[in-house]
């Protein structure tokens, strides 16, 4: 059983290092990936990684290409516009949840975190980090199972997508954004929160799309 236990535990480490890697950049959409590499690089064996690759390719972060392999997902421009726009309904509805029934911990923690983002404008890492944050632990304090369940799923695929918290002042506008989200949830405005958390997903929709369109670029 602690053999068992184990081989678990290393597969889940592997998948999270990849989904890290992917999430971060040093792993880039479209770049091949390798049982060999991968374990070469993470000091495991083949088992866990085939096992976390085939996790990793259920949940759509990996595909297998003909005659190229296996490769980091590259999202198609409807695939993103569709992301973004459940995205905006769940991460929406998480808003006017946690407006109504966060506790003052939550809240507190939620405005914590925001204030925190004004030292780190220049730092994209530690920013993101925070921006992570602030995501996750407004839909855990919405507490509702089955959002949060479709909220984290839908987090897994949009790690394909990579920051552009350091392009074109996103990161002040993300920053002013996250304040009006939290001032509307410290007042218990269920209805400001909501539509002041779907305006801030369509802000980052619309700054992915020009980024995009100005470098002719992929996702």
């Amino acid at each position: 059983m602690k053999e068992v236990t184990k081989s678990r535990d290393v597969t889940f480490a592997v998948y999270e290092q990849v989904r890290t890697a992917i999430q971060n950049g040093q792993l880039k959409i479209g770049e091949r990936v390798t049982e060999v590499a991968l374990a070469s690089k993470l000091g495991v064996s083949r088992t866990p990684v085939r096992d976390a690759i085939s996790k990793l390719e259920t949940e759509g972060l990996l595909t297998n290409v003909p005659r190229r392999g296996l490769i980091v997902t590259s999202l198609s421009h409807q695939q993103i516009v569709e992301l973004y726009t459940m995205r905006e309904v769940l991460e929406g509805a998480a808003g006017r949840l946690t407006a109504l029934g966060a506790s003052e911990t939550e809240l507190l923690t939620l405005k914590n975190l925001v204030d925190s983002e004004a030292e780190f404008l220049n730092d994209t890492a530690r920013l993101s980090e925070i921006n992570r944050q602030f995501h996750n632990l407004m839909a855990l304090a919405a507490h509702n199972r089955y959002l949060l369940a479709s909220l984290q799923q839908l987090s897994v695929t949009m790690s394909l997508l990579p920051s552009l918290l350091q392009e074109g002042g996103r990161a002040e506008a993300a920053h002013r954004q996250h304040l009006e989200i939290v001032e509307a949830l410290l007042r218990r405005d269920a209805a400001a929160a909501e539509d002041a958390v779907r305006a801030h997903i369509r802000s980052s929709q619309q700054h992915r799309m020009l980024f995009m369109l100005q470098n002719d670029s992929q996702p």
